[in-house]
């Protein structure tokens, strides 16, 4: 069996940190990138402050070896306080970053962005997700965020929908370098900052968890991001994939009144 190596940020805890083992666990080799060392298995531990464009470029310069897909997975909740560094982290930063390694990534790379299904608003929001592209370095941000009126929930859904419409943008780019890249957008997953969305986003989190029986789990986020780094999703490009438990699927349900749609009742149904 080929060992693959790849890199992957935010190791440290949640979604990543699930991601580091499964990779580790069916034999590959795994750079862990975050702002704190991990207690996981990993081939190499490298510092990364996705705010601080020092850290992104020293951080870059230290990759040594080819890579076969980089998981951009670290991010911040949305939480009062944190506006410009959620920005700067979840998007700016994090492309940064994509930028600096792409030196390194392997024809036949995959990149697999981490969005949320807080992004899948983008469509009515794609003028102030172009605004925000434009923007290159952090002190830019605070004038940003002044301008657009924008609080810190607002800050974490744009940078949600600007992760997918990147995603999409760079896909025929990617794709002329033999790389793939796709996003993934989760919905209510039981981390250490659960809480920080439950706050946000109030009681229309609770229905949606509701109504799927329960949160998810970072390992079935993991999954799904370990099979997109893989050669098997070689032919899966330039798309967003929800794993949300249904939640968008009822939202839109609802939205369209597609109930009529659904298979007739019969005597002995629930």
């Amino acid at each position: 069996m080929v060992q693959l190596t790849y890199a992957v940020t935010g190791v440290a805890s949640g979604i990543g940190a699930e991601l580091a083992r499964i990779l580790t666990r069916r034999g590959d080799r795994v750079i862990g990138f975050d702002i704190r060392e991990p207690e996981g298995p990993l081939a190499r531990f490298i510092p990364l402050d996705l705010s601080d464009a020092a850290s992104i470029a020293q951080a870059a310069t230290q990759v040594d070896e080819p890579l076969d897909g980089l998981c951009n997975n670290a991010g911040l909740p949305p939480r009062t306080g944190l506006e410009e560094t959620i920005l700067q982290v979840n998007f700016i930063g994090t492309r940064a970053f994509t930028r600096a390694m792409l030196p390194h990534l392997r024809r036949d790379a995959s990149i697999v962005n981490m969005a949320s299904r807080a992004g899948h608003g983008w469509p009515e929001a794609v003028e102030q997700v172009k605004r925000l592209g434009r923007l290159t370095r952090r002190d830019q941000l605070a004038r940003f965020i002044e301008a657009e009126r924008l609080d810190a929930t607002r800050c974490y859904n744009l940078t949600k929908e600007a992760v997918i419409l990147w995603t999409i943008a760079e896909a025929e780019t990617m794709v002329e370098r033999g790389i793939r890249i796709n996003s993934l957008s989760p919905g209510g997953i039981a981390t250490g900052i659960l809480g920080d969305f439950q706050k946000a986003f109030g009681d229309r989190m609770a229905r949606n968890v509701k109504r799927a029986g329960r949160p998810g789990k970072p390992e079935e986020i993991a999954e799904i991001a370990a099979f997109l780094l893989s050669p098997a999703s070689h032919w899966i490009k330039g798309t967003d994939i929800a794993i949300d438990g249904g939640m968008g699927a009822f939202n839109q349900t609802d939205a369209m009144d597609l109930h009529g749609l659904r298979l007739p009742q019969q005597a002995g149904d629930p």
